[in-house]
């Protein structure tokens, strides 16, 4: 894959936003650049293929600060082993993931074999506020204008096209599914619970939810 060489910084955003929505771009933060060259080059500089993992996208405390999908500061740390000058604030989604890939057997591990993204690359705010790209239908309209050469420059990455994963089992997996079933890009998306909402909703069961994450990333 050797994806740091291919992976070219700052990713451009979806146009003209609706008013009072502002782009999370981590990567025009030199701090951010670093800890992803840092980070790909860690655990990607190779030729495997890899399975693509899709979130929706980054949120402010996570991938919208480390530009690193679902990978807070904490977690860029103390599980990846990459120093940063972020403010050590965790985000649940981040707590969820690093918690699976724990279980998987750890960052190495799992990285050989997974790439997490996101169907939008980049991130919205609204009020201060993280915002989901299908939260409003003219954002989610220039995001669906956008996507495709996103996915299109991921799979040059060496993506096994056989099957992805996506993580929300609704809206996030609807918009990806249709794009998917428009421009073949997957033979197979099989849904999986957002870590967010396991978090926020479904904490008490988030052993069971790893569990079922294990399983089906074991089948690809």
């Amino acid at each position: 894959m050797d994806f740091i060489t291919t992976f070219e910084w700052p990713l451009r955003g979806p146009g003209r936003l609706p008013e009072g929505v502002k782009l999370l771009q981590p990567w025009k933060d030199q701090a951010a650049l670093e800890v992803c060259s840092a980070f790909y080059k860690r655990y990607y500089s190779d030729q495997n293929t890899r399975v693509l993992v899709l979130g929706i996208n980054p949120g402010r405390f996570g991938g919208g600060q480390t530009g690193i999908p679902f990978t807070d500061p904490v977690r860029l740390e103390t599980d990846c082993g990459i120093s940063n000058p972020f403010q050590k604030r965790p985000e649940l989604s981040s707590e969820f993931i690093y918690h699976m890939i724990a279980a998987y057997g750890g960052a190495e591990r799992f990285y050989s074999r997974f790439l997490i993204s996101s169907v939008c690359p980049v991130g919205f705010t609204r009020d201060g506020k993280n915002l989901n790209y299908y939260d409003l239908p003219i954002l989610q309209k220039k995001v669906e204008e956008y996507v495709p050469e996103w996915m299109e420059r991921q799979l040059g990455f060496g993506i096994e096209r056989k099957v992805s994963y996506c993580l929300g089992e609704g809206k996030n997996f609807d918009f990806l599914n249709r794009l998917n079933a428009r421009h073949q890009w997957f033979d197979q998306i099989i849904p999986l619970a957002h870590p967010r909402f396991i978090m926020q909703y479904r904490r008490k069961k988030m052993e069971s939810y790893v569990n079922g994450y294990l399983f089906e990333l074991e089948k690809s």
